[in-house]
């Protein structure tokens, strides 16, 4: 195999093989399932780093959908910089009991981009049009073996929505 196997890597890598114009196919999203995460006031600790940093504590929910129901379990958190010019990172890291009992453990990074008016009232906990936002993550699933192992198999995105007392989160697999 010596020097012919790294070059056929390098072949597929760079996309030599494939007809002009030809490439995979793009990937498709299909919802798996709703996430209500009730939040509690946030603790802030200021500016730090150049972001104002703070941490959203998460205090329960619901989950619905058609891949997932059950709970969202009190005790996780949001911990949360937001930048100058409204881009506020997102690092959520909390529990979820699936119908079966199941705890799945969820790590959810993600983005939020919004004017810096509307990145204030969302701060303040004011009610805002979602349209009004950019609010998008990338989870990873941390599943007890059985069911719900397919959560540790796909690759899951979301769509977020920020309101005064929760955050509704639509998640989707990356097919």
């Amino acid at each position: 195999m010596g020097a012919f196997f790294p070059s056929v890597v390098l072949a597929a890598v760079a996309g030599v093989g494939l007809a002009a114009g030809q490439s995979a196919p793009a990937p498709t999203l299909t919802y798996a399932f709703s996430a209500r995460v009730e939040v509690a006031a946030p603790v802030e600790q200021g500016e730090i780093d150049g972001a104002r940093k703070r941490f959203i504590p998460i205090t329960g929910g619901t989950i619905t959908g058609p891949r997932l129901t059950g709970s969202v379990l009190a005790g996780g958190g949001d911990w949360q910089a937001i930048h100058a010019g409204g881009v506020t990172k997102v690092e959520a890291r909390y529990f979820l009991k699936a119908a079966d009992g199941a705890v799945i453990g969820i790590h959810n990074v993600g983005v939020r981009v919004a004017s810096p008016e509307v990145t204030d009232k969302i701060a303040r906990g004011e009610k805002v049009d979602p349209g009004s936002y950019y609010f998008r993550s990338a989870a990873s699933f941390d599943p007890p073996p059985g069911a719900h192992q397919w959560l540790r198999t796909k690759v899951l995105v979301g769509r977020g929505i920020r309101m005064p007392d929760h955050v509704v989160i639509d998640f989707y697999i990356v097919e």
